[in-house]
């Protein structure tokens, strides 16, 4: 089952509310790390109930505060919502939201794996037991519940309209406090399942990824650039890697490592200190015209008209 990407979420979003996608996406969203924004359920999907949900994965997470009558639909098991819900959604499962009656309220937020990176976060997504393959990851939340976890919403929604020039990072946070809370309502796996091989190379790989980063100083220089690299300090064949990458996220090792590589780069594009031939030798381009190509194929921005 394919996962339904960022752009069809924003395409279907738009074609409910009469509207076009562009208008949807957040402001200065292209300065933050990875993708995160905030929606109303009442202002976004006044239609919502007549309009058709697919059933499928999405490539990105998803955590709903909902209020209104509704039903969560997995491939085997459907869960019934009376009131007061909080909903996690994550790229491994697929499920379905039916509202079972019109009125319905509360807030969503949308965000990628990169928004919440370990070096940016401290937490691995897939990791906690809220995340896993096997969970069904939805509660229904008492009215005193409701009313703490709506004032994280609520700060969220100033937050994100607000001019503050390091809101990305409070943002993080206040989606760490929906997931701790959410953690709270999931009772622990008494055992944890032991990990698959994939897994296990995934674990190992992201986290020889995450040691290079963050780049303090002009003078750091990432020692581990391409898929062999990895590969030969793991003591895997370079396919077996790729393989265990793309079964476990769905990504190949170079794609996975230029994510990692871009986002790095437009944290440092936003540090006055560091100048873009600085960066581009730290993150170990050859050339600074090396570098725009590989930042303008990821961003569809120049260096340069990022910074600005």
């Amino acid at each position: 089952m394919k996962a339904t990407s960022l752009e069809q979420f924003y395409q279907r979003l738009a074609a409910a509310v009469g509207t076009e996608p562009h208008t949807l996406l957040p402001p200065d969203g292209e300065r933050a790390t990875g993708h995160f924004n905030l929606f109303d359920i009442a202002d976004q999907f006044r239609d919502y109930p007549q309009l058709p949900m697919p059933y499928d994965r999405r490539a990105y997470y998803k955590i709903s505060l909902i209020r209104g009558r509704s039903r969560a639909e997995y491939a085997n098991k459907v869960i019934e919502l009376e009131q007061n819900a909080l909903l996690f959604a994550t790229p491994k499962v697929p499920y379905h939201w039916l509202p079972q009656d019109p009125a319905q309220a509360g807030r969503f937020c949308v965000f990628t794996s990169e928004f919440l990176l370990p070096a940016n976060s401290g937490v691995v997504l897939d990791e906690l037991p809220l995340f896993q393959a096997s969970g069904y990851p939805v509660f229904q939340v008492s009215e005193a519940e409701w009313e703490e976890l709506d004032a994280i919403f609520q700060k969220m929604a100033r937050e994100l309209a607000s001019p503050y020039p390091y809101k990305y990072d409070l943002l993080r946070a206040y989606v760490l406090e929906l997931i701790h809370a959410g953690q709270k309502l999931q009772p622990l796996p008494t055992r944890q399942p032991a990990p698959t091989a994939a897994a296990r190379i995934a674990s190992l790989f992201t986290e020889l990824l995450e040691r290079q980063f963050p780049l303090t100083t002009p003078h750091q220089q990432l020692q581990l650039r391409s898929a062999k690299d990895f590969a030969d300090r793991l003591a895997v064949h370079v396919n077996h890697l790729n393989k265990a990458l793309k079964q476990h996220t769905g990504r190949t090792t170079t794609e996975l490592i230029a994510a990692r590589y871009a986002e790095e780069a437009k944290r440092l594009l936003l540090q006055p200190t560091w100048t873009i031939t600085q960066i581009s030798d730290s993150l170990g381009f050859a050339e600074v015209a090396d570098f725009s190509h590989f930042f303008k194929r990821h961003t569809a921005l120049s260096p340069a008209a990022f910074r600005q």
